[in-house]
Parts: structure tokens; C-alpha cells; sequence
């Protein structure tokens, strides 16, 4: 595995105001994740796991502390700065997909494109379907696939711009067991070749299969484990 750091985390932390309540949403994080490493986030409903996954999402800013992504401190960026971090170095994976319903689902692989203005290369487009397991399926809408092909297009989606970190909030929450795994296998195709992925969820037994588990718990890191079970 490339020990080259991705993401690092110092002190960080995000406080809200809520009449004349400080709510500590995150109270003092540190982690890193490593260049192809498979990590999962876990912890109850209003742990801070949303609000930290929009941090290193470049989606919010940190109340204090230090976050570097791709060797850049990203903590007191301007909002079109952040833009371009997330370009360079971010996929998203939601588990509500976000696909457009009635666009092929090569046209949805291709909209990160279309928006980031650069030019439609069908080569890399072909070549990323075909890495998530979807070759020959390019031309059928995306409100025909099934929900494990339709985050199979989310996921080539959050591919096509080369991200070195793939962002997944809850991505098998609404899939079968069988094809959980069968994502899970892809995530791990990805890290070999130096993706990191960064998984938020509930699914104590998808946790369990990543390389590393993060336990938050009212703002806080509780623990940071290696899985048990990841080989």
C-alpha cells in the first residue's frame, strides 16, 4: 500500500450556534488516511460522522484546526478554492445515487464532465464503466438498472474526473447483502490501485470489512481500529 497521506485531520473542529446553545458537532478530530487505504466511519445518529464527511468534502469549513488534502491546507480556502479541491481530488458516492432517471447511464458517467467544462473522452468514459463491472450496459436508462448497477453508474460517475479519494455516505444502505460485497470487492479493486476510500455508515458488517474503522461519538473519535476481518 502507497504510505503516501491523502487526507489528515489536526484538532479539527466545527461548532454551531443554536440560540445561546454552542453545539460541538465535531470537538478536536485527528486522523489520516493513506493513499489506497479502505476506511469506514461509524457512530450513532448525531455522532458528527455527516458533518465531518462535509468537511473533507470541502462541502463546509472547519470551526478551527487544520485539514490537508492532497498535501494543500484546506482549512481557511475561499468557497471557489474548495471548488477546485473537490475536482481534483474528491468523488462522491451517495446512497440515494442521484442518477439522472431518463439519461443513458454513460450520460450520467459523463455529467461530471460536462459541468467541469472539459472534453468527453470516450475512451476513459468506456474504460471506467467497464472497471465497475457495467460493459454493454452504457445505453440503458438509468431508471431501468438495479439499485446495485445504479450505484455501479454512481460510482463510475465519481471516477471519471480521477479522484484520489472516493467520498461514500452510506453507499449499500439501500442494496442487498449479496451486492454490498460485491461493491465492497470493487472498493478494494480501486484502493490497489491507490484510491482511498472513506465510507460512512451504519452497517456495523460492512465496517468490519474495511481496513480501518473510525468510532465517533458526540463530536469525538472514540476509538480508531484495524478490522478484524480485512485481508
Amino acid at each position: 500500500m502507497n504510505s503516501d497521506v491523502v487526507i489528515e485531520a489536526k484538532d479539527l473542529k466545527k461548532y454551531y450556534t443554536r440560540g445561546t446553545e454552542i453545539v460541538k458537532a465535531l470537538d478536536g478530530v485527528d486522523f489520516t488516511i493513506r493513499s489506497g487505504e479502505i476506511v469506514s466511519i461509524v457512530g450513532p445518529s448525531g455522532s458528527g460522522k455527516t458533518t465531518l464527511m462535509n468537511l473533507i468534502s470541502c462541502l463546509d469549513t472547519s470551526t478551527s484546526g487544520t485539514l490537508i488534502i492532497g498535501g494543500q491546507d484546506v482549512t481557511h480556502l475561499k468557497e471557489s478554492q474548495l471548488i477546485n479541491i473537490r475536482r481534483k481530488y474528491i468523488g462522491f458516492i451517495f446512497q440515494q445515487f442521484y442518477l439522472m432517471p431518463n439519461l443513458f447511464a454513460i450520460e450520467n458517467v459523463e455529467l461530471p464532465l460536462i459541468f467541469a467544462k472539459k472534453p468527453l473522452d470516450k475512451d476513459k468514459i468506456y474504460k471506467v464503466i467497464e472497471t465497475v463491472g457495467l460493459k454493454g450496459r452504457e445505453l440503458i436508462p438509468a431508471y431501468m438498472l438495479s439499485g446495485g448497477d445504479k450505484q455501479r453508474i454512481a460510482i463510475a460517475r465519481a471516477l471519471i474526473n480521477d479522484p484520489q479519494v472516493l467520498i461514500a455516505d452510506e453507499p449499500t444502505g439501500k442494496l442487498e447483502l449479496k451486492v454490498r460485497d460485491q461493491l465492497l470487492e470493487l472498493f478494494r479493486q480501486l484502493a490497489q490501485k491507490g484510491i482511498s476510500v472513506f465510507i460512512a455508515t451504519h452497517d456495523l458488517e460492512l465496517a468490519e470489512k474495511t481496513e480501518r474503522i473510525i468510532h465517533l461519538q458526540d463530536g469525538k473519535i472514540v476509538s480508531k481500529e484495524q478490522s478484524s476481518l480485512y485481508h
